[in-house]
């Protein structure tokens, strides 16, 4: 298969839904499938930088790397899910919900707000939140042109509140104090 195309070269692209329809590179869906592919970028950074931990391999960030792979296979699919008929899996909202609520039980309460930091892995997933906020900025907007299925907002509001969670029990399995707002 040839990587590159020609086709886009005057801004437009295809893309194939039910039909196959001819958008601006600009076009709301087009920023929302980047900021998607960025999404999901950032998280398989951060899953790569678990995996090539130097610190001691924890059986927590293990797990953290087994969900972190099925968020982005999530992420993909709520690609389809803009184009054409929701692909993303049912259950994916509640079992996000299930792995915040396990990495918050081991966690420190939280009593102040906290700066994205610490280690390098955990700053990374903070980025990975905020991309998610983008994400979600876009998908609402989209929303008003494009039917997405509800799980999709669901999740990817859901999704920035896990990688928060993710970001501080990697700075916790690494003994980093969570780094609190002094203002």
């Amino acid at each position: 298969m040839k990587i590159y195309t020609r086709t886009g070269d005057t801004g437009q692209t295809q893309v194939y839904t039910h039909e196959v329809l001819k958008k601006d590179k600009d076009d709301c869906l087009l920023q929302c499938y980047g900021t998607l592919d960025e999404l999901n970028s950032v998280i398989g950074l951060v899953n790569a930088l678990l995996l090539n931990n130097t610190a001691p391999s924890t059986v927590l960030f293990k797990e953290l790397s087994n969900w972190l792979y099925q968020v982005q296979q999530d992420i993909f699919a709520i690609g389809f899910a803009m184009s054409n008929a929701s692909q993303l899996r049912s259950d994916a909202v509640p079992e996000l919900e299930k792995h915040i609520d396990l990495l918050t039980e081991i966690l420190p309460p939280q009593t102040r707000f906290i700066l994205p930091g610490g280690h390098v892995i955990a700053a990374q997933a903070h980025i990975a939140r905020t991309v998610a906020r983008r994400a979600e900025r876009e998908l609402v907007s989209l929303n008003r042109q494009y039917d997405l299925a509800d799980n999709v907002l669901q999740y990817i509001n859901r999704l920035s509140d896990f990688m928060f969670v993710v970001a501080r029990a990697i700075n916790y399995e690494l003994d980093i104090e969570d780094i609190n707002v002094t203002a």
